[in-house]
């Protein structure tokens, strides 16, 4: 017997001028140069130092390709692309993940690379993809992790909702210095029109 997991149905979501769907091989193909973009990298915390963060190939692995191509398979997860409407093309992804059925709790984190960033495609994809998940399973809570040298990201989030609860001290090393984590995290009944 196959249990199913509240984001076994992968939704097409439209809104804010994007479009928030399973990945196709044209998205996974442009995933690529977003995930070797030196900023995507260093404010994910993928990187500890500048250096490492600039050189990346564009082109993925075979692992990472593999990786995006089964997300569609995923019960327990939902893994989006984030697509401009005005290009049609890729410019990040949106992922509720490390589902805890236990608690009716999940992860969120999002990523978007140049083409998408200060138009306020964060905003719309964030709202969203929450709104979805509270409406259509029986989460309560959504958290995220969020490093204190990413400011734009905490505007963003705070703008769909969540709130600080808490900060993880000296959590990431960058060049040489500490950086805190910060935890927010959204709750149905925070959501308009829902509870």
């Amino acid at each position: 017997m196959v249990l199913l997991g509240p984001f076994a149905v992968k939704p097409t979501l439209a809104g804010g001028g994007i479009l928030l769907r399973p990945f196709e091989p044209r998205d996974i193909d442009e995933m690529g140069s977003i995930l070797a973009d030196p900023e995507v990298l260093t404010l994910t915390g993928s990187v500890h130092t500048s250096a490492e963060a600039h050189g990346r190939s564009a082109t993925l692995d075979q692992a990472t390709r593999h990786w995006y191509e089964t997300r569609s398979g995923q019960s327990d997860r939902l893994d989006l692309a984030i697509i401009d409407q005005a290009s049609t093309t890729c410019v990040g992804e949106a992922v509720l993940n490390e589902l805890s059925l236990e608690n009716d709790g999940c992860s969120f984190r999002i990523l978007i690379g140049p083409a998408g960033r200060d138009r306020g495609l964060g905003t719309a994809a964030t709202r969203l993809i929450i709104q979805h998940a509270f409406r259509t399973t029986s989460l309560r809570r959504i958290e995220l992790e969020v490093f204190a040298f990413n400011p734009r990201a905490q505007h963003v989030y705070e703008r769909a909702g969540f709130t600080l609860e808490g900060r993880r001290r000296d959590a990431h090393k960058f060049d040489g210095e500490y950086v805190d984590a910060l935890t927010m995290s959204i709750l149905r009944s925070e959501t308009i029109g829902l509870d």
